[in-house]
């Protein structure tokens, strides 16, 4: 059985406060788009491991016992005992280090689909309950709608936001971007009104109003990722902005527009 994690983009990000136990608040709006990897399982039961795992596509640094995927088997299986051994499959096309998600989405989309496989129909409720387990984004995919992100991105409320009219190009330079450097060098400022508010008003006014708090370190260290939120909108992008903390940068462009660019070689960039 074959699943296909998406990515995400974030429509504003802003770092309310830092918390007692060492985490953020934030305040957020994820929206699912359609840059896919693939997770594939198959029962093993002759295998002499619980989880036999290969991988294809983007290389995945780290020791295969850190893979988000392992980790949400073993989450589970520590549960439902009867799960059997494993074959898994990773195929990575979303970029990683990039403020898409591809490592949450990833973790996510295992639990679900070792729910639906193996018959254990678990509800949404208890597949968030895991996946907060993973990691703060992680309960995002398992709704995976349009949804407004408070708390360290893990409390949710779905909300209506169509993005139809408009197609989203997606660049990423190969920049990695560590997530603790960038909330390191965060500095957190008194917001006015919220960001659920702000997205209400037409999206024409959203470049004047709905900010994302990692451009300001992130385009300071590296100015080339400034440069290309600049020329997405030179070329007429009604809203662009880094997602997550970066590096990959998004435009919202209206669908009879046809920018043209001259990107760098090695950079990723996808219509979706």
């Amino acid at each position: 059985m074959v699943f296909f994690p998406n990515s995400k983009i974030n429509i504003g990000l802003r770092v309310l406060n830092k918390r007692a136990d060492g985490f953020h608040d934030i305040e957020t709006v994820f929206v699912p788009v359609g840059l896919k990897d693939a997770v594939e399982i198959i029962e093993e039961p002759t295998a002499d491991k619980e989880v036999l795992y290969s991988q294809t596509g983007l290389k995945i640094p780290g020791k295969d016992g850190n893979n988000l995927c392992i980790k949400a088997f073993c989450l589970l299986k520590k549960d439902f005992p009867q799960l059997p051994n494993i074959k898994m499959h990773l195929h990575k096309a979303i970029p990683m280090g990039a403020g898409l998600g591809g490592g949450s989405a990833d973790a996510s989309f295992t639990l679900k689909l070792i729910s639906t496989k193996f018959g254990l129909d678990l509800p949404d409720e208890k597949l968030i309950g895991y996946a907060l387990e993973l990691g703060s984004d992680c309960p995002f995919f398992i709704i995976n709608k349009p949804c407004y992100a408070t708390g360290r991105g893990e409390i949710l409320e779905e909300i209506s936001l169509n993005l139809s009219a408009y197609k989203i190009l997606l660049v990423n330079p190969g920049i990695h971007i560590n997530t603790g450097w960038a909330f390191s060098n965060i500095t957190i400022e008194k917001k006015g009104n919220n960001l659920k508010e702000l997205l209400a008003m037409s999206v024409e006014t959203w470049q004047q109003n709905i900010y994302n708090d990692f451009e300001r370190p992130v385009f300071e260290a590296y100015p080339e990722i400034a440069e290309l939120k600049s020329g997405l909108i030179s070329e007429g992008a009604i809203y662009a902005s880094m997602s997550g903390s970066g590096s990959t940068v998004f435009g919202l462009f209206e669908k009879k527009a046809e920018p043209t660019f001259n990107f760098p070689g090695h950079y990723f960039r996808k219509w979706v």
